[in-house]
């Protein structure tokens, strides 16, 4: 599938509510028929991203272009072509499945003679056809978040904007929800969806790992895991958490992130780890393995947030960290 058209771009974008910047100065391009994901915690400006690309929001600063018409000015038009799903979806609990879809079929203009293929399709892979007759306020979560999802691909639209649409969803309902993100990726939609679930990001054709408003690193979720500037060794020990608190205060060692009887030790010079275990022994804490890792994205996220401003990492992109 060809992804070398531009479906978003952003160019140094901001938003910021008083002193604080949601958005800092964002740069940003999402290609046609990729899946992208905007990855990070809640308040690092994921959704005031969402709202500034959909036209919901106007920006202080800076420009973007959605399906090849700039904010500010084409919001309108915008609109016309993208799908948007927000954290809380406007469903109608007291209307029934096919009334919600039929509602948003009138919002966005849909002619009559295109809804029924559509409706059928809809239902059918969201597996929602069962159910189109129950009141929505009656459907499980992960149900409602499917239903959010075929009211916002009612008009066939371009590009999807999808706000952690699987917040509070059970991991059942999660793996299904991905399935039809991946049927939608197949037929060329572009999508661009925010989650704070790293193994989620995982699942995207690329990833920007995103804290206080800034891009931190933008890549595939592999070369993003690899660009980490830094070295890390996972040390198994049966009392990790005693041994986390002494690790993180040995010098030279940037980040450490406990994973059950592991601890993932981020570093940057030779010796660091050796030293690292010779204290935890002088301290009564066994060790019993060590071994060089590829880090994960949650160990890149932290390490990140924690280097200096400026730093490069092995994609060549400066995280920008305040």
């Amino acid at each position: 599938m060809r992804m070398d058209r531009i479906a978003i771009k952003t160019s140094g974008l901001t938003k910021s509510f008083g002193r604080t910047k949601a958005v800092d100065s964002l740069d940003l391009e999402v290609r046609q028929g990729e899946l992208f994901g905007l990855v990070g915690p809640d308040g690092a400006g994921k959704s005031t991203t969402m709202r500034l690309l959909t036209g919901i929001m106007r920006p202080t600063s800076g420009a973007a272009w959605v399906a090849g018409h700039p904010i500010p000015g084409g919001e309108e038009l915008i609109k016309e072509r993208i799908g948007y799903m927000s954290q809380r979806f406007g469903l109608y609990e007291d209307l029934t499945v096919i009334e919600n879809i039929m509602f948003y079929a009138d919002l966005y203009g849909v002619p009559a003679r295109d809804r029924p293929p559509r409706i059928e399709r809809l239902l059918g892979f969201s597996n929602l056809a069962p159910f189109q007759d129950r009141l929505a306020g009656n459907l499980s979560g992960g149900m409602k978040q499917k239903l959010g999802l075929a009211c916002a691909l009612i008009h066939t639209p371009e590009v999807l904007f999808l706000d952690e649409p699987t917040g509070g969803v059970d991991p059942v309902s999660r793996r299904d929800f991905w399935r039809i993100l991946y049927d939608l990726l197949r037929e060329g939609v572009t999508i661009l969806v925010s989650t704070a679930y790293l193994d989620e990001a995982e699942r995207c054709t690329r990833i920007g790992l995103m804290n206080e408003g800034r891009l931190l690193v933008v890549d595939e979720p592999l070369q993003v895991r690899k660009s980490l500037p830094l070295s890390m060794e996972e040390i198994l020990t049966p009392d990790a958490r005693a041994a986390r608190d002494i690790v993180g205060a040995e010098a030279g060692v940037e980040s450490v992130t406990i994973y059950g009887d592991r601890l993932h030790v981020a570093f940057r010079d030779e010796g660091v780890v050796d030293r690292v275990v010779a204290r935890l022994t002088s301290e009564g804490i066994t060790t019993t393995s060590r071994r060089a890792i590829v880090p994960s994205l949650e160990d890149v996220f932290i390490a990140l947030t924690k280097l200096p401003a400026g730093t490069e990492t092995g994609s060549g992109v400066s995280h920008g960290h305040r």
